[in-house]
């Protein structure tokens, strides 16, 4: 039978913890297209294109990946409003196609419209929040997003 000895040597990160960021509030901070740090510069320099940095408290924000997540949770948030109201149309005053397409169709793309851009400041306040992609600085420059941090080892 074999015996097992316990390993004398302990992996740790080579950085301290970081402290906790509020995800609340730089989720609200986003949804008001301001940065989620300071919360007084904004967060993009066009419809949807994040800026580089805050112009106030100089955050970066090119490390940013919302990818496709607004989208979706634009798509998910309309259709949860616009499908009840339209099912509810439907079944109580049966409207014609044409009026009920002339209708929900432009509803449906202004409400898009309105809430993609804070749903997807939203969602980079999310991700600074969570130090997620380009906002934890606590990864050295030298080590590449999706690769493994060079561990310490403490004798």
């Amino acid at each position: 039978m074999e015996s097992r000895t316990m390993p004398t040597e302990t992996w740790t990160s080579a950085s301290q913890p970081l402290p906790k960021r509020d995800v609340w509030q730089a989720m609200a901070r986003g949804l008001r297209c301001r940065c989620p740090n300071c919360g007084e510069g904004r967060v993009f320099r066009a419809f949807l294109k994040v800026a580089d940095n805050c112009s106030v408290c100089g955050q970066d924000f090119s490390g940013h990946r919302a990818d496709d997540l607004p989208a979706y949770l634009v798509i998910v948030i309309v259709g949860h409003i616009i499908v009840p109201i339209a099912l509810w149309i439907e079944t109580d005053y049966a409207p014609s196609i044409a009026l009920q397409l002339s209708v929900y169709l432009p509803v449906t793309l202004i409400m898009s419209l309105v809430l993609l851009q804070p749903v997807k400041g939203a969602v980079v306040g999310l991700q600074w929040a969570f130090r997620m992609h380009g906002f934890d600085e606590s990864r050295p420059a030298d080590v590449e997003e999706g690769t493994i941090a060079k561990l310490t080892v403490v004798k």
